[in-house]
């Protein structure tokens, strides 16, 4: 079962890149006493997530920020070198790209699909989720493929 309001988020890692390299980030380095708006897309660079999501978040950065959210991340079961390529393809200063490089985050949630049939392997479903002090406080999972509309940075601040 998908998490959902009111659980807690399980404790797993990411992989962020620093000035130093690669680096671990545990979800309680994370989320832990902060207010964090977490969007999770198939994958880096792909036409929907590059095209549409990313930039809806970013559009929408500092009116989520002026709503008490600390931080803005993104998650995507890519490797910690392509997020951050595509962090700075983005120029997306204002939001932490979150490597989900084997999707332990995605499986733990219970939001990761098999996305083989198109050559992608097992990836993460598109969401948006607001965090606070590590759990969830609104969470809106995208069901149609190659959408948009409920996941997006315009639609997360409509719920703040």
């Amino acid at each position: 079962m998908p998490i959902k309001v009111g659980d807690r988020l399980p404790e797993t890692k990411f992989r962020v890149m620093t000035s130093e390299g690669p680096a671990w980030k545990t979800t309680d380095e994370i989320f832990k006493g902060k207010k964090v708006a977490l969007f999770a897309v198939p994958g880096a660079f792909t036409g929907t997530c590059h095209k549409m999501h990313v930039p809806s978040i970013l559009q929408n950065a500092d009116a989520i920020r002026a709503k008490g959210v600390n931080t803005i991340a993104v998650t995507a079961v890519n490797d910690v070198f392509v997020m951050d390529a595509w962090k700075k393809a983005c120029a997306a200063d204002k939001i932490d790209f979150l490597a989900d490089g084997n999707g332990e985050f995605a499986k733990a949630i219970d939001l990761a699909f098999d996305g083989s049939g198109n050559g992608l392997g097992m990836r993460s479903r598109r969401y948006a989720m607001l965090v606070e002090d590590g759990v969830v406080k609104k969470i809106n999972i995208e069901e149609a493929p190659g959408k948009v509309e409920v996941s997006g940075g315009d639609a997360l601040l409509k719920q703040l």
